[in-house]
């Protein structure tokens, strides 16, 4: 169940999953306050891997990539979270009201894990049952927000240099961020956006570092890896063509076939 208000106004999500692991992966364009309720949330941004368990409260940094997989608990029942998303304009209204500045240096990492206290415990039970609701005032979800966003800076003050830095993302080493994100499966634009470039400026430094286009290198550098992982790790090419950027099993085989002359189940 999703809680939507118009334009940039401020979401609430609670989701919800019946007896089935999902997986996917996402750019996260805004940052986020979240509690796993039920079940565990794995997530990946490329270099370290998260468990959220049951009771456990994050902070998600915006302007990552991640991959996740959601998995029902074990002994039966559903899988359940809610995300809060904190979105721009509520921030810097919300600053310009109580006048936040940033002092310091932002935190740094991709997730921080919140330790659980009783005003955290507090705001989500009495959130839960407006949740599961069929159709949440969008008003009162808003002020829930809003709620939110004070507890987190009276129990984390310091997440103040975070949550108020409307800095975006500076032009960084591109050669070294594709060789670590290569496995996103997202579009230039968004290569371009997180290195700190335009898309016109993202293409000419790319193949200045790389000497082809982005697009041929994102397919042979995946392919290169999952026969990696095929030939010297045992991997099964099921398993493993998602994890590596492709959207399906048939094309990934094909792609696989077109550049090694051997189907990746024949490796």
């Amino acid at each position: 169940m999703t809680t939507d208000a118009p334009n940039d106004r401020p979401r609430i999500l609670y989701s919800c999953y019946h007896s089935r692991s999902r997986e996917g992966e996402q750019f996260v364009p805004e940052h986020i306050f979240s509690y796993q309720v039920a079940g565990t949330m794995m997530v990946n941004d490329g270099e370290q891997e998260f468990a959220n368990q049951p009771g456990d409260f994050r902070f998600m940094r915006r302007n990552r990539l991640l991959k996740f997989s959601k998995v029902p608990p074990e002994n039966g029942g559903d899988f359940k979270s809610i995300s809060i998303r904190f979105s721009q304009d509520m921030l810097r209204n919300f600053s310009l009201t109580h006048a936040y500045k940033v002092d310091g240096p932002a935190f740094d990492g991709t997730i921080l894990k919140l330790e659980s206290n009783p005003h955290f415990k507090a705001f989500i039970n009495s959130l839960l049952p407006y949740l599961e609701t069929e159709a949440p005032d969008p008003e009162l979800m808003e002020h829930k927000v809003t709620e939110a966003l004070m507890l987190l800076l009276k129990t984390n003050p310091e997440l103040k240099n975070t949550l108020f830095d409307f800095s975006e993302p500076g032009k960084i080493d591109l050669e070294a961020f594709m060789n670590r994100n290569f496995h996103f499966n997202v579009g230039l634009n968004r290569f371009a956006y997180l290195t700190g470039r335009s898309l016109a400026t993202f293409k000419r430094d790319f193949e200045k570092a790389f000497h082809t286009s982005p697009s041929k290198w994102l397919q042979q550098r995946r392919l290169r890896e999952a026969h990696y992982l095929i030939k010297e790790k045992g991997a099964a090419p099921s398993t493993i063509y998602m994890d590596l950027g492709f959207e399906d099993l048939s094309h990934f085989s094909f792609a696989f076939k077109k550049m090694y002359g051997v189907a990746p189940s024949r490796v």
